[in-house]
């Protein structure tokens, strides 16, 4: 089924996605135990001026850590916080999500079935991609971004190299995203990243360091 047009535009330009872009880094807080510790890392990471958040949906709690997550993250930032959730596989997930109040929800594949419900509940959508034909489906069935998906595992050549044949693309590169690379998966064109468990592991000093470092960078604009 093709896409309403109108209502994949409408999620992105709408605010999720201009504030995902202008923030350009979503902190992935996978199964972050107890409540206690996941709220004590948010509340520094808000500090650090990190604004972007996602739950994964793969524990028992997550809809009540993607509310206590908001709590913090819209306490501490105002409007521009904002709390997604990652690991959606399914529908009965995906209401979950939206039940809880996420503000966008993340899949590690693209299932062509939740892209449909995503944007039936006008829910901004970013499904999991790897190589170039999975990226280009995802994209031309309505994601709002597409997820790269282990960034790793290909570098921010395979991000720049992309962007001749596929500019009109937005990618947010996740999966082994750290201080060593993060800089340059931005300059080679991608419009945002996720980073998980660099963040979680670091130091207080560390963590502000790699969120300033990302949210002050400049995004490449490259389309060679």
């Amino acid at each position: 089924m093709t896409p309403d047009p109108t209502r994949v535009a409408a999620l992105r330009d709408g605010p999720v996605a201009v504030a995902i872009r202008a923030r350009r880094l979503v902190v992935v807080l996978r199964r972050v135990e107890p409540r206690e510790r996941l709220v004590a890392l948010v509340e520094g990471l808000v500090e650090a001026g990190a604004r972007v958040f996602e739950v994964t949906f793969d524990a028992p709690e997550a809809a009540g850590d993607l509310e206590a997550v908001r709590a913090v993250a819209s306490g501490a930032a105002g409007s521009a916080g904002l709390v997604g959730a990652g690991t959606v596989t399914d529908v009965a997930r995906l209401e979950a999500a939206r039940k809880a109040g996420a503000a966008f929800a993340v899949a590690p594949t693209f299932d062509p079935a939740l892209m449909t419900a995503a944007l039936a509940a006008e829910l901004p959508f970013v499904p999991g991609a790897f190589s170039p034909t999975e990226i280009a489906a995802a994209w031309a069935g309505g994601a709002t971004f597409v997820k790269l998906f282990p960034g790793s595992a290909v570098g921010p050549g395979f991000v720049r190299e992309l962007r001749g044949p596929l500019p009109e693309v937005e990618l947010i590169v996740t999966g082994g995203i750290d201080a060593t690379n993060a800089i340059a998966f931005l300059e080679a064109g991608a419009a945002a990243i996720g980073i998980g468990g660099a963040l979680v592991r670091a130091s207080a000093t560390e963590r502000r360091a790699l969120v300033a470092a990302v949210t002050g960078a400049t995004p490449g604009r490259s389309e060679g």
